[in-house]
């Protein structure tokens, strides 16, 4: 199955990063808000980040902060387009639905859903 990760993130301010494995990078997302519990968050679509990210912790290139693992674990993909994605976590914290829904060119919603 393929791998997913959040990160704490502190820079340019604190955030989450969201990364699906898809091939040999990542999908990724920076979430506003801790993905606690069930409910909505707002996110921006990032690059695709190296697969790396998956496993790493610690400073990042270019001054841009540090990272830290906030849960890891493996994931299935329900339905995939460009401005859609839904998944099935199967986290050490989350378990369950998360879908991420494209409300601009950058802007999205993380819904969580158990």
């Amino acid at each position: 199955m393929p791998r997913f990760a959040i990160l704490t993130h502190d820079h340019p301010f604190l955030h989450w990063d969201f990364l699906l494995e898809c091939g040999s990078s990542c999908r990724t997302w920076r979430l506003l808000h801790k993905p606690e519990g069930l409910g909505k968050i707002p996110a921006e679509s990032l690059p695709e980040h190296r697969l790396m990210y998956l496993d790493y912790e610690g400073p990042v290139s270019g001054d841009r902060g540090g990272v830290t693992a906030w849960d890891t674990g493996t994931f299935e993909w329900m339905k995939e387009r460009s401005d859609f994605v839904e998944v099935r976590l199967i986290g050490q914290k989350l378990t369950g639905i998360v879908r991420l829904v494209q409300i601009n060119e950058t802007s999205w919603i993380w819904e969580s859903h158990s």
